[in-house]
């Protein structure tokens, strides 16, 4: 998805129409609000390794008790929050249970291995939603001879299903059966809050079994910056220790939390308005001749559809899209994602429609 030549190219048309562009890549590309700004300006300000930055202080406290938790440690990204949670939760030469198109094994550069001397144990859901049913049979046995299962981890929303919620009770049964096997369970929560908005629950409850969990404040809460990794108070002060290891201790960052803490505060409170233009959108493209998708499953901000029948690669409708100023990514050669914000409205939504009828129209 972030490949090489061809996303040089694109980047290099979108700078050019960047006052125009609807930019659906991902809800990673919003600018920060005006409120963010001129909070980050007047951010008071310490330095962080040594725990004195109040800014940061207030971040992670406010963090901890939305989602009930002891402690919560500020990131510079959600890959190094996923990555930390594994460090802390495994011991080298483990195996890791995860969904066969996770975030950790496709987007995180085999981190878990470099970092933490793990493999991989994919199992395939269904729109990345694993069942307990499922994993318990990729749990190894106590033999001294196998490598040892070491953590089980969801995602949820589910990126590559299409940002897939778990529903709660299916959460919570992979949670209670993990520990009655003896192993923990982390969440990949980059956009937890576009769960809970989907579920109608709050954050805190739709994660309160799992041992630790990442969320994004630049996935859908609009933030320009970092993530939080949620746990007890015992995990988050080693989590502090492989935060500097990865080279992630920052001094005045109470500059970027001023922005989280409005994104923390206040932008869980729209993520309805990106599901619905989402949903609209999945309605139309699936109208759309050599689109293939099913608007039914399209439960949050995440539309993934199939453009193999438009006669073209997702790489030649991204091209021609990027020149009508609209930006998608193409997840492989067939399929394309795009991803509803805060910067794109109902209007803008529609003017992308309207461009990929037309590019995807011309050899259908």
């Amino acid at each position: 998805m972030k490949s090489s030549a061809a996303s040089q190219n694109i980047a290099e048309i979108a700078e050019e129409k960047r006052v125009a562009a609807v930019d659906l890549r991902s809800d990673t590309v919003t600018r920060p609000t005006p409120a963010m700004r001129r909070a980050m300006a007047e951010a008071e300000v310490g330095d962080d390794v040594y725990g004195e930055d109040p800014t940061i202080n207030r971040l992670e406290q406010r963090a901890a008790a939305i989602f009930g938790r002891e402690a919560a440690i500020f990131v510079p990204t959600g890959t190094m929050g996923n990555q930390i949670a594994i460090k802390c939760h495994t011991r080298p030469g483990q195996e890791i249970i995860c969904d066969a198109r996770s975030h950790i094994l496709d987007y995180e550069m085999a981190m878990m291995s470099q970092f933490s001397g793990c493999l991989p144990r994919a199992v395939p859901g269904e729109d990345g939603i694993l069942r307990w049913d499922q994993i318990k049979k990729k749990v190894r046995p106590k033999t001294y001879y196998v490598a040892q299962t070491g953590l089980v981890e969801l995602e949820n929303t589910h990126n590559m299903g299409g940002g897939t919620v778990y529903p709660t009770e299916v959460a919570e049964e992979i949670c209670d059966g993990a520990h009655d096997a003896g192993l923990p369970v982390h969440l990949d929560g980059a956009r937890v809050f576009n769960a809970a908005a989907a579920l109608g629950q709050p954050v805190a409850q739709i994660t309160r079994k799992f041992d630790s969990l990442m969320f994004c404040l630049s996935k859908g809460l609009a933030a320009p910056v970092g993530s939080l990794l949620v746990g007890s108070r015992k995990f988050i002060d080693q989590a502090r220790i492989y935060r500097k290891a990865l080279g992630g201790g920052m001094r005045q960052a109470g500059i970027l939390a001023a922005a989280g803490l409005i994104a923390l505060e206040e932008m869980p409170k729209r993520l309805h308005e990106d599901h619905a233009n989402a949903r609209w959108m999945a309605g139309q493209l699936a109208k759309v001749p050599g689109i293939a998708l099913d608007p039914a499953k399209v439960a949050t901000n995440i539309v993934v559809f199939n453009v193999k029948k438009t006669g073209k690669t997702s790489a030649e409708i991204t091209r021609a899209l990027a020149e009508r100023g609209v930006l998608i990514n193409g997840i492989d050669p067939e399929n394309m994602r795009l991803v509803t914000h805060m910067d794109v409205d109902r209007a803008a939504c529609g003017r992308a429609l309207e461009a990929l009828r037309l590019v995807c129209g011309e050899r259908a």
